[in-house]
């Protein structure tokens, strides 16, 4: 499920969605440089920003994750916590987490918006 040639291995392996051997991203920590990205594949030539402006499209998916990110800690919240933190205190946490991850929700929407775009082709891999 989670094995080289599914969507899922390429979006949280960070690696280039059509080989799975390059890293999208030049440090592993997202943390450090978060917006440093490689040009094309090291290992099969795949050039990541297609245009000027392709990324821009990430966004959206940034933002369906923090709205999945806020869903879930409502429910949560709602179903679990209702009766031990105030709501103020959700939110003061909510948003603190959110600024927290930050950089690994850039780094994953334009993981999984280069996956939206390329596909998995083996036969491709070395070929530059």
């Amino acid at each position: 499920m989670f094995g080289k040639g599914s969507r899922l291995y390429s979006i949280f392996a960070m690696k280039c969605p059509r080989c799975h051997e390059g890293d999208v991203f030049k440090t592993k920590n997202p943390y450090n440089q978060m917006s440093a990205i490689h040009e094309t594949c090291s290992h099969c030539g795949l050039r990541y920003e297609k245009e000027m402006g392709f990324f821009y499209g990430a966004m959206y998916v940034s933002y369906m994750l923090n709205i999945a990110l806020f869903v879930t800690s409502i429910v949560a919240y709602f179903l679990l916590l209702d009766q031990y933190i105030s709501g103020t205190l959700l939110m003061s946490i909510y948003i603190a987490i959110t600024v927290i991850l930050v950089p690994v929700y850039y780094r994953l929407s334009r993981t999984i918006w280069l996956n939206f775009f390329n596909s998995y082709a083996p036969e491709k891999r070395g070929v530059k």
